[in-house]
C-alpha cells in the first residue's frame, strides 16, 4: 500500500476518535451541570437588602385637597343718606373694632330737623299740660254741680287727643335722630379696612358709593371640595366635632390646625364633589383671603392597622405582594391586600406586625433567595415612613416583578 494513503487513513481515524470523545465529554458535562444548577442557585451569594419592620398602630385616613382662603365676614360700607364726607377717621389697612367711627358726613340738615322735631314736641307737651289742667278743673266743678258730665267728657277727650299728638311728636323726633345718626358711619364688626375710596369733600349716594370694605381676618375660613364618596365621613366628623383639618402653608412655612365647620347641603353634579369649610385661628395673619393652600382632613382612624412603606409594595399580574425575611434569612413572597395608601405608607393585610419587610433591593429577589440585611440610608430606627423614603428610588424598578 502506498505510504501516503496509509498516513491519510490513520489521520482520519484519529480525528473521528477525537470528535467522539469530545461529544461524549460534552454530554456528561451537560448532564452534571443540569443536575447541579438548583444546588448552585440555592447556595448562591446572599442578596443585599434593607428591611423595615411592619408596625401595628392606629392609622389616620387623610384626604388632601387644594383650598381657598375666605373671610368669615366681609362687609362693603356704604352710606344710607345722600351727603358729603366731612372727615375720614381711619387709614387703609387699619384694624378696627366693632362700633369704631369710620366716617363723618355733613349733618347740618339733619341737625336742623332734630331741632324742629324737638321744638314741636315741647309745644305739644305744653298743650297737653293745659288740657290736663282743664280736665282737673272740670272734675272739681262737676263735684260741686256747676258743670255737667258732658263738659268733663269733652275735657277728657281733649287730653287724650293731645297725648296722641305728643306720642306722634316723639316718634318724629326719634326718626330725625335716626337720620342724624346716619351721618356717623361706624364699623359693624371687627376687621381690617381695605382701600378707602372717598376723601373729605366727596359726595356720596346711598347704595352706590362703597366707602371701604371691612374684612375679618381672625378667625378665617378655608373652603375646599371633597369627593361625594367621602360625604358620610365628613358629616360624621362634623356632627362629632372631631373634624381636624390641617392647612399646609406654601414654601415650607409650616402648618395650621383648624376645625371642620360646614358641609354644604348640595353635591355639585358636574364634578361629583361637595363643598366644605374649616375655620382656623389666624392671630399671626398667616392666612390671607384669596390665597390657595393645601389642606388635609382626617376622615377616619383605622384601629390597630398593619402599616408598611409603600415602597415595599410590588404589583404583579397576580396581585400585590411584599417580600419578607423569615427567621432563616430567606426571602418569602407574601400576597397582600392594600386597605389604604397615602403618602409614603400603606395599610395592608397579609403581613404580621413585626415582620421584616424588604424595602430596598427587592428587585433582585426571588422566593427562597438568601438575603443579607443592610441599613437603609437614613431609615435606621425611623419606622415605615423612613424606609419608604429611603427606598423610593427602587420603586419603578420593581414594578411588574412576580413571585
Amino acid at each position: 500500500m502506498n505510504k501516503s494513503l496509509v498516513g491519510w487513513v490513520v489521520a482520519a481515524v484519529v480525528v473521528v476518535a477525537g470528535v467522539g470523545y469530545g461529544l461524549a465529554s460534552r454530554g456528561k458535562g451537560e448532564g452534571t451541570g443540569g443536575a447541579a444548577a438548583p444546588s448552585s442557585a440555592a447556595s448562591g451569594a446572599p442578596v443585599s437588602v434593607s428591611t423595615v419592620r411592619a408596625q401595628r398602630r392606629d392609622y389616620e385616613v387623610t384626604l388632601e385637597a387644594t383650598g381657598s382662603v375666605t373671610a368669615l365676614n366681609s362687609v362693603d360700607i356704604r352710606p344710607q343718606v345722600a351727603s358729603t364726607i366731612t372727615q375720614v377717621h381711619i387709614k387703609e389697612g387699619q384694624f378696627v373694632k366693632a362700633g369704631e367711627l369710620l366716617f363723618t358726613l355733613d349733618a347740618r340738615t339733619d341737625e336742623v330737623n332734630v331741632a324742629k322735631a324737638q321744638a314741636q314736641l315741647e309745644k305739644d307737651l305744653a298743650s297737653l299740660a293745659d288740657a290736663q289742667r282743664q280736665l282737673t278743673r272740670s272734675k272739681d266743678l262737676l263735684a260741686q254741680n256747676f258743670v255737667s258730665q258732658s263738659a268733663v267728657d269733652s275735657s277728657q277727650t281733649l287730653v287724650e287727643g293731645q297725648q296722641a299728638v305728643v306720642s306722634s311728636d316723639r316718634a318724629a323726633l326719634a326718626a330725625a335722630k335716626v337720620a342724624l345718626g346716619y351721618n356717623r358711619i361706624v364699623a359693624p364688626g371687627a376687621g381690617r379696612a381695605g382701600a378707602i375710596n372717598v376723601f373729605p369733600g366727596s359726595s356720596v349716594q346711598p347704595a352706590t358709593s362703597t366707602l371701604v370694605t371691612l374684612t375679618q381676618i381672625d378667625p378665617i375660613a378655608v373652603g375646599f371640595n371633597l369627593p361625594q364618596r367621602n360625604l358620610g365621613e365628613a358629616l360624621r366628623n362634623l356632627q362629632s366635632g372631631r373634624g381636624v383639618v390641617t392647612a399646609v402653608l406654601p414654601e415650607g412655612r409650616g402648618t395650621l390646625t383648624g376645625k371642620l365647620q360646614f358641609v354644604d347641603n348640595n353635591i355639585d353634579a358636574s364634578s361629583g364633589t361637595v363643598k366644605v369649610k374649616a375655620v382656623f385661628d389666624n392671630r399671626q395673619q398667616t392666612l390671607w383671603p384669596g390665597a390657595f393652600v393645601s389642606v388635609r382632613l382626617v376622615v377616619e382612624t383605622l384601629k390597630d392597622a398593619t402599616v408598611v412603606p409603600q415602597a415595599s409594595l410590588i404589583q404583579g399580574p397576580r396581585g400585590n405582594i411584599v417580600y419578607v425575611v423569615d427567621d432563616g434569612n430567606k426571602a418569602v413572597a407574601r400576597p397582600i391586600v392594600v386597605v389604604q395608601a397615602a403618602g409614603t405608607e400603606a395599610v395592608v393585610t397579609g403581613v404580621k406586625p413585626g415582620e421584616r419587610v424588604v424595602v430596598d433591593g427587592r428587585q433582585n429577589l426571588r422566593p427562597g433567595a438568601p438575603v443579607a440585611e443592610r441599613a437603609a440610608s437614613g431609615a435606621a430606627g425611623k419606622g415605615p415612613a423612613a424606609g419608604a423614603g429611603a427606598a423610593a428610588s427602587g420603586a419603578s424598578a420593581t414594578s411588574g416583578v412576580t413571585p
